[in-house]
C-alpha cells in the first residue's frame, strides 16, 4: 500500500495531447510529470522511480519500443502503458513482448485511461484500496465515446441512462432539476410521462449500485436529483 501519492511519467511529443493527460491525472490525486522525448525519458527513469508510464510509440527521437526495451534492460520496474496511434493486433503482441503492461490505441476517452491507470497500479501492486490509490471512489465518465467506468470496470448503460448520468457528474453534489433533465435528456418536445425519468432514474441506481459504485442518485422531493458520495449524506 502506497505511503505517498503514485506517480505517473508521461512521455508524448503533442502537447495538445499531454495537456489534458497531464491535467486529468492530476485531478485524480496523481503526481505528473510529461516528458517530450524518448531520450529524457529513459534518463529520468533511471533517476527517478515512476509507478506508471504512459509512453507514446511515435517519438521524435527514439522508437517507444525501444525506449520501452531499453528501460526494461537497465531494470526499470514500474508499469508501462503504450499508447499509440499504430493499429492492428501486430504492434499490440510486439509492445508487450518489449516490456508494456498494457496497450492504449489512439484515439482513446479519458475515462478509459485513468480506468487503465488505476488497474496498472492494483496490478503491480502499487496502489491500494478500491479506487486504485488515488483517493477517489467516484465513477467518471467519457462524454465522447459515451461510456461510464469505476474503477478499472465499465458500467453498462443504455443511452438515457448515460444521458442522465453525464448531467449529474457534471453537476456532482449539486441538485439538477427534473425539468432540466426533462428537457437535456428527452429534449423540450417531450409530451410523454415524466415517469419515464424516475424509471430511468431506477435502473441506473440498480446499475450504479451492481457495479459498487459508492456514489448515490439521491432523490430531492419536489425538485430533482443529486450525485452524492457517501460522505455527503
Amino acid at each position: 500500500m502506497l505511503d505517498r501519492m503514485a506517480r505517473v511519467l508521461i512521455v508524448e511529443d503533442e502537447e495538445d495531447i499531454a495537456f489534458p493527460l497531464v491535467r486529468t491525472l492530476e485531478r485524480e490525486g496523481y503526481d505528473v510529470e510529461w516528458i517530450d522525448s524518448g531520450t529524457k525519458a529513459l534518463e529520468q527513469m533511471r533517476s527517478t522511480f515512476a509507478d506508471v508510464v504512459i509512453l507514446d510509440l511515435g517519438l521524435p527521437d527514439i522508437d517507444g519500443l525501444e525506449v520501452c526495451q531499453r528501460a526494461r534492460k537497465e531494470g526499470f520496474t514500474g508499469a508501462i502503458m503504450i499508447v499509440t496511434a499504430r493499429a492492428g493486433e501486430l504492434d499490440r503482441v510486439v509492445g508487450l513482448d518489449y516490456g508494456a503492461d498494457d496497450y492504449l490505441a489512439k484515439p482513446f476517452g479519458l475515462a478509459e485511461l485513468q480506468a487503465r491507470v488505476r488497474a496498472l497500479l492494483r496490478r503491480t501492486g502499487q496502489a491500494g484500496g478500491e479506487d486504485g490509490g488515488s483517493g477517489r471512489t467516484e465513477i467518471a465518465v467519457d462524454h465522447d465515446a459515451r461510456r461510464a467506468f469505476y474503477g478499472d470496470t465499465e458500467v453498462s448503460l443504455t443511452g438515457k441512462e448515460f444521458d442522465v448520468l453525464d448531467i449529474l457528474v457534471a453537476h456532482r453534489g449539486k441538485v439538477v432539476s427534473r425539468d432540466r433533465l426533462m428537457a437535456e435528456v428527452w429534449d423540450a418536445n417531450w409530451y410523454g410521462s415524466t415517469k419515464t425519468l424516475d424509471v430511468t432514474i431506477g435502473r441506473l441506481r440498480s446499475k450504479l449500485e451492481g457495479a459498487g459504485v459508492s456514489e448515490r442518485v439521491v432523490a430531492v422531493r419536489g425538485v430533482g436529483f443529486r450525485l452524492e458520495g457517501p460522505d455527503d449524506a
